[in-house]
């Protein structure tokens, strides 16, 4: 089976994906204050990749049938592996240049870059596993996006304070729902896999260990993450709650 494309789409993307960040931030925000226009910006990329990657990854995994966790990569599989890869460095760059003190969300992106690449340059099987845990990444990019958007301006625009308060509850709920139980089972159905020897052979043992590690780490992150918010939204309610009481 070819898996190597005759132009490596990963040159396409990035420059795509790169200007897109321009005309977010340049356009698009150009009246937002400088201290949200990058972020809102990043936003702008992750919707541009989040949804259309959901999409993509869904149509790459069903259009081979002999796909699994151990599945040699098709082309088109290689190619949505390419488009996330595009984002993850030009977003890594957006945190480097604007944001070089956040630590975790840079090493959240190298991480990230790591699963991809091996993924497709080192070991150029498992694929059905990568793009398995990208949809669950980011079937909630959408209403993620939203929801952060509507949070940088809900202090100084009425709208996106409404936005902001109608999308909390079933943004989290979704969230939870994703990271705290689809995610943690798939990756114990991948682990299990591995660990009993079926890819032996096809991918190397230190990179489905190093994914695994990568994801678990990852997931743990945003428990973690959707925990604080559920606590966050749960004393302000509380506290309209009684003030409505008084």
């Amino acid at each position: 089976m070819e898996t190597q494309n005759p132009i490596p789409c990963l040159l396409i993307f990035f420059p795509m994906f790169f200007v897109v960040y321009l005309i977010a931030y340049f356009i698009v925000f150009r009246t937002w204050s400088p201290k949200i226009r990058p972020e809102a910006s990043s936003c702008l990329i992750s919707l541009a990749h989040g949804t259309p990657a959901v999409f993509l990854s869904t149509y790459a995994i069903l259009a081979d049938p002999a796909t699994g966790f151990a599945s040699q990569n098709t082309r088109f599989q290689n190619t949505v592996l390419d488009y996330s890869v595009a984002y993850f460095l030009t977003d890594l760059l957006h945190y480097i240049v604007f944001f070089p003190s956040d630590v975790l969300f840079i090493g959240h992106h190298l991480a990230t870059l790591f699963v991809f690449l091996t993924c497709r340059y080192v070991a150029s099987h498992g694929a059905f596993a990568i793009l398995s845990l990208l949809i669950l990444a980011e079937v909630t990019s959408l209403c993620q996006n939203v929801w952060t958007l509507a949070n940088a301006r809900r202090r100084d625009l009425e709208f996106a304070a409404k936005v902001y308060d109608l999308l909390s509850p079933p943004f989290y709920v979704l969230y939870s729902i994703v990271r705290g139980l689809v995610g943690p089972y798939f990756v114990y159905r991948m682990g299990a896999f591995y660990v009993g020897g079926e890819a032996d052979g096809l991918i190397p043992r230190w990179v489905w260990v190093s994914w695994i590690v990568v994801v678990m780490s990852a997931i743990s992150v945003s428990i973690l993450w959707i925990s604080n918010l559920w606590v966050e939204l749960f004393r302000a309610r509380t506290g309209n709650l009684e003030k409505k009481t008084r």
